[in-house]
């Protein structure tokens, strides 16, 4: 599995949200050298499918983002079908429920030493306690993360994707062990475009975080790969 990231720019996760596969490689190639794994996401993975995945692949860790979320016998038949691409990480929903994370987990477990990392998402970032309540969930966003992040790592999930909000609560409710990854990071100044629940990377960093997910102001820059080292040279050697 993908070893948990000790420094500086090895926290970087630049997500390369596109449907352009020639655009994706392009700004894979250029941000690969100095980052700890490229995001491909669902944009691009139903515009160029498998093959965006092949591509990157040798160019860095993979952070396959497919929010995976159906009954258990299908997640497991999907991570199956995942594993001869080798993503480095790979995502359910926690909302998904125990059965469909055990079940992804023992279909993951069939790739060896080389099996994904499995990483439950919580609540999306682009949430805000009025929109969670909205979809019937009551007691604002913590407490939803806390609910679903305890259910994933119990069935076995070997980390959780939440926002730069909920690390600390994270860290405090399960310690060190859980791998985070943390998207809704944006360096100070940057628009936070859809995010609602966001922090800078070095915010994020400070309270727990092992990978933080940056797009756009990376992405969107008219420099990438300035702006990539950048945001490295801000977090802890």
């Amino acid at each position: 599995m993908l070893a948990r990231p000790r420094r500086g720019a090895e926290r970087v996760i630049p997500a390369i949200d596109t449907a352009e596969l020639g655009r994706a490689e392009a700004l894979a190639a250029a941000l690969a050298p100095g980052c700890g794994a490229l995001k491909l996401g669902l944009e691009l993975f139903t515009a160029a499918g498998p093959e965006a995945v092949r591509r990157i692949t040798p160019l860095a860790p993979v952070f396959l983002d497919l929010k995976l979320h159906d009954i258990p016998n299908t997640v497991a038949g999907a991570v199956r079908s995942l594993l001869p691409l080798r993503p480095a990480m790979l995502t359910l929903h926690g909302a998904g429920g125990a059965a469909m994370i055990a079940a992804a987990r023992e279909a993951a477990e069939g790739a060896g030493e080389a099996r994904p990392v499995l990483l439950a998402v919580t609540v999306l970032t682009s949430l805000d306690a009025g929109a969670l309540s909205e979809t019937g969930v009551s007691g604002g966003p913590v407490q939803q993360v806390l609910r679903l992040a305890r259910l994933a790592l119990g069935a076995g999930a070997d980390g959780l994707v939440c926002s730069p909000r909920e690390v600390g609560p994270i860290r405090d409710a399960f310690g060190e062990t859980p791998l985070l990854v943390v998207p809704g990071v944006r360096p100070a100044g940057s628009a936070a475009g859809d995010q609602a629940r966001t922090a800078t990377p070095e915010e994020a960093v400070a309270a727990g975080a092992d990978w933080i997910v940056v797009g756009r102001p990376i992405t969107g820059a008219a420099d990438p790969v300035a702006a990539l080292r950048a945001i490295g040279a801000g977090l802890p050697a």
